[in-house]
């Protein structure tokens, strides 16, 4: 009889603290903005303190990660690209549209990504609890849709372009974790975050309210960096484990979950919300994400995905 595993390599203890992060780092991060008006420099101080954190802590040889290799990178690359591409219609979306309409094209997104785990992951398609927990999603979501209070057909036409690219973000991400060798999940955080930090940099050198924000940063603004750099490295972390653990629809399940708390501060602090009924809509959604179940691999598909793979944790 096999030893059991340790709490630190299972699947709660990934979901747990990618859950706690989300919630955290949210609110860490509109303190940091609210500090330092200067969005592009925190996401880069983010992406890039990340990647530095892992690799000061592997220096020291209490973490593991993966040199930087051309072949890797090379396969990380589009994460990289897929990321900035979310972030970006992201923003363009809650700029034109209110927090729950963007929430409810999220809530949607697994039934596309349930389909997309059969086509190209090797899942079998959800069973009968799990189709019904997706399609009470829909019908939460149409019932929000009803009532959205701030209908805006440019604001729906950017959730669109965020839903395609968000899928593929799913599907891609679990592809690299299941095909790309790493000797460790830290080499995952550190090629994500490395490689994404790059483009940034242009984001907000030329901008010179960001350059003039930067100026008059004091110490309480650089801590609220700080501890966002280190929010996002754990994050980060504990994101990429629930990829290896969880099918890519399921790891979308969880981060809709974790998003009731986007929507209870949002309504706690912004006027620019929906309804009660809304709200309830939404929390039907949510309710509806508790009873899905996971899809298993289909027999022909899981021996392919596990050949040859190596344990990557706990380092």
């Amino acid at each position: 009889m096999s030893d059991p595993k340790p709490f630190y390599s299972t699947t709660p203890f990934a979901v747990g603290g990618y859950m706690l992060c989300s919630a955290t780092l949210l609110i860490s991060n509109k303190y940091a903005v609210h500090k330092i008006p200067a969005p592009s420099f925190i996401l880069f101080s983010q992406l890039m303190g990340t990647a530095l954190v892992v690799k000061a802590f592997a220096a020291t040889g209490r973490i593991e990660c993966d040199p930087l290799e051309r072949e890797k990178a090379k396969r990380f690359a589009p994460v990289a690209l897929i990321f900035l591409a979310t972030i970006f219609s992201n923003l363009k979306s809650l700029q034109y549209a209110n927090v729950e309409t963007f929430m409810v094209f999220r809530f949607s997104t697994p039934l596309v990504i349930s389909v997309a785990d059969y086509l190209f992951l090797g899942r079998h398609l959800p069973g009968r609890q799990s189709w019904a927990c997706l399609l009470a999603l829909l019908v939460g979501a149409f019932g929000y849709a009803s009532t959205d209070s701030a209908f805006e057909v440019k604001g729906y036409a950017f959730c669109a372009v965020w839903y395609c690219i968000f899928c593929l973000d799913q599907i891609y991400l679990k592809h690299i974790t299941n095909t790309v060798k790493m000797r460790s999940n830290w080499g995952r955080v550190f090629y994500s975050n490395l490689l994404a930090s790059a483009p940034l940099v242009f984001t907000f050198v030329g901008d010179a309210d960001e350059i003039a924000a930067l100026k008059n940063i004091d110490a309480p603004a650089a801590t609220a960096v700080f501890v966002s750099v280190l929010l996002g490295a754990a994050m980060s972390y504990f994101a990429w484990m629930a990829r290896s653990l969880l099918s890519a629809a399921s790891f979308t399940v969880v981060g809709n979950v974790c998003k009731v708390l986007t929507i209870a501060i949002n309504v706690s602090l912004w006027d620019k919300h929906a309804s009660l009924f809304g709200i309830g809509c939404l929390l039907f959604c949510l309710g509806s994400a508790y009873f899905y179940k996971q899809a298993p691999m289909r027999a022909d598909a899981k021996d392919d995905v596990l050949k040859d793979r190596k344990p990557l944790l706990p380092k």
